[in-house]
Formats: structure tokens, sequence, C-alpha cells
């Protein structure tokens, strides 16, 4: 979380940002994390079945995209509406919609290397 705090200020808007990892890995907690470092004070929880949370008036978003099956369902949804705009958009599970992401985005891959210990890449 901390790490993610601090990540945070290095952000401007309009950034999407791809987190890789497996369930449990702390994705989530990433989020939670850069909602703090933005001086958010909602309570961050996973979107799994809402698709997408957003938090602090625009400023996050933060989508699961595990049950979608294609960047043209995601279309559908409005969901691609908010890329490119003054929020950052943070995306668990952003392969399955591959096709529809933005050029620029920022991957993070969480590595769970035992029960409290990561491994944070930023590509």
């Amino acid at each position: 979380m901390q790490y993610a705090e601090n990540f945070a200020s290095t952000l401007k808007g309009g950034e999407v940002i791809l987190l890789d990892g497996e369930m449990g890995a702390g994705k989530t907690v990433f989020v939670k994390g850069l909602a703090r470092g933005l001086g958010i004070e909602d309570e961050v929880t996973s979107p799994t079945y809402a698709y997408m949370n957003e938090y602090g008036d625009g400023r996050l978003y933060h989508y699961d995209c595990y049950r979608l099956s294609s960047g043209a369902q995601a279309e559908a949804m409005g969901l691609t509406e908010y890329f490119g705009g003054a929020g950052i958009c943070v995306l668990e599970w952003a392969e399955n919609i591959a096709d529809v992401l933005p050029a620029g985005c920022i991957r993070i891959t969480i590595e769970k290397l035992g029960k409290v210990n990561r491994v944070i890449r930023v590509e």
C-alpha cells in the first residue's frame, strides 16, 4: 500500500494503469494506496460485480475486467469512455479487453513472495 501511495505522486491524471498479478496478489490493496496518495478518502473495494468503481469525484476509476469477454463488451457498457479523461483508470484483468486499451498504458505487475512480501514492477 505504501508503494502505491508514493507512486500516486508521479501521476498527473489521465493515465491508464494495468495491474497484473494473481488473485490475492494485492491489486485492490494497491488501488487503496493510490487512492490514499491522491488524497481520496472514499472506501476502496473490489469492483468485481460492479465492473468499475469511481472514487474521489472522478479522480480515480478502478476496473475489474475479470468477467468481461471482449473489448466490445467493455465499450458497450461504456467502460472505455473514461480512458483519456482527467481521472486515473486502474484496470485489473485488462488482458480481457486488450483490443480496446489506449496506447501508452502503464503496466504494474505484483508478484507474491509469500503471505506478506511482494515484488512490484512498473513498465
